[in-house]
């Protein structure tokens, strides 16, 4: 079955042909929860992932809340201690993993389909999102480790650069918060806090579960019952506030004692259901996110000599997400690549793609598609995304028709639309310099 369906994935390729994707079942149940499914029978293994309106984008006045909740839910369940609960999952050979980013955290179960291993797997997972101790000790650990990770931080010119990035383009929205938190919020952060986090964000009506494996309808619809009614009982999250523009360009500088200065240039662009998003795709990766070939790298390489890593990429999320153009250059040609990317950049704003350069970027994108779904891993990652940001259930199948219906005026025209060339936001990370004129 495996062999058949990479077949099916080669013959994508081909002209004239269309991509076969398995088709997406979903349905909500009573208690508010909406599930996904896809039957793939190519291994005995099926994958859950829980899908939660909890990341960092929900912490308030606490930075760092939504991670720590999310680090703690397995640290004790059910008055059994973390050992205990790890060995009910690696004794029937189940792999659980989480995480936590701005819009979401998660969870993901991988487990064979013998059906007492299934069952145990299942039933653990149910006790792990529906009854955590959050131990007190483990509450101090992770909070510890946590502050310890900030000291990386201060020494990492790349997350210094996210944080002020994200800071300048966002304010007081939450997506300026970061979410691996702060010292200062994470010394406020009790216990108590965790726990009334978890009760508000870990509920029935505010997860998406996503379901891909070797089962079928009813098995599936019984593994979505049995998760989501442990939960607590509870609505969906409200939506996030709206993004506000900065309505003028700003620029400023981290002090870092460096022989490179680290520059992002960017503004918050498209949010994840934009009609926009697939020119932008296309639009990006020949702007910057198609390597070593895409404009900004090659001027910046190769006609200037600036830097050899030069790219962009945007992050569409539930409110608009970053586009980010990034380098590294040396400190003493950190004006000049400032003054070089924006002129790449302007020129491809008002003029857009060459036929060449748009033809280039389909084929790249379509091409290395396939392989976002060769295994379910893959594919549930895409069926979470799909509900957690409710996208038509044939996303999937037309991804490839609209990359190839882009044209080179449809980027121009989502680029122009999302992007201010004159509220642009610039951080450089970097040894001080004098402050740039505003």
């Amino acid at each position: 079955m495996r062999h058949r369906l990479l077949s099916f994935f080669l013959f994508a390729l081909l002209p004239g042909l269309a991509l076969a994707v398995p088709p997406i079942q979903h349905w909500t149940l009573d208690n508010g929860a909406r599930a996904y499914f896809v039957e793939s029978h190519n291994l005995p293994i099926v994958d859950i992932r829980l899908t939660f309106d909890a990341g960092g984008a929900r912490d308030g006045t606490l930075a760092g809340l939504a991670r720590l909740t999310n680090a703690l839910l397995d640290q004790g369940n059910g008055g059994q201690d973390a050992g205990e609960v790890a060995f009910r999952l690696e004794s029937v050979g189940a792999r659980l993993s989480g995480g936590s980013e701005r819009d979401m955290a998660w969870l993901h179960l991988r487990s064979l389909t013998e059906p007492q291993a299934l069952e145990q797997a299942v039933d653990t997972l149910a006790l792990i999102v529906g009854k955590p101790d959050f131990p007190p000790a483990a509450f101090e650990r992770e909070r510890s480790r946590m502050l310890v990770g900030l000291q990386a931080v201060h020494q990492s010119p790349d997350e210094l650069g996210n944080r002020a990035f994200y800071r300048a383009l966002y304010g007081n929205h939450p997506y300026g918060s970061p979410p691996d938190g702060t010292e200062e919020s994470l010394a406020r952060i009790e216990r108590q806090h965790v726990i009334d986090f978890y009760n508000r964000y870990y509920s029935s009506g505010n997860v998406v579960i996503a379901i891909v494996g070797a089962i079928d309808r009813a098995q599936a619809e019984a593994l979505a019952e049995r998760i989501s009614g442990a939960l607590p009982q509870g609505p969906a999250a409200p939506p996030l506030p709206p993004v506000t523009p900065r309505g003028e360009r700003h620029e400023e500088q981290v002090p870092f004692n460096s022989a490179q200065t680290h520059i992002l240039i960017g503004q918050p662009a498209l949010k994840r259901d934009d009609e926009d998003i697939f020119a932008f795709m296309v639009g990006n990766h020949v702007l910057g996110g198609g390597g070593l070939v895409s404009l900004l790298t090659s001027t910046m390489r190769d006609k200037h000599g600036l830097s050899y890593s030069t790219s962009s990429h945007f992050v569409p999320s539930a409110q608009p997400g970053p586009f980010v153009i990034s380098t590294q250059v040396r400190n003493d040609s950190a004006d000049r690549a400032i003054e070089v990317l924006r002129e790449v950049f302007l020129d491809f704003l008002h003029n857009g793609p060459t036929p060449r350069q748009l033809e280039l970027a389909k084929r790249n994108i379509t091409g290395g598609f396939p392989l976002n779904l060769n295994s379910n891993r893959k594919i549930v990652g895409y069926l979470s995304s799909i509900g957690f940001y409710r996208l038509p259930l044939d996303y999937l199948d037309t991804y490839l028709e609209r990359i190839e219906a882009v044209t080179a005026e449809d980027v121009r025209r989502a680029f122009q639309r999302h992007i201010d060339p004159d509220t642009l936001v610039i951080v450089r990370v970097g040894p001080q310099q004098e402050a740039p004129a505003q």
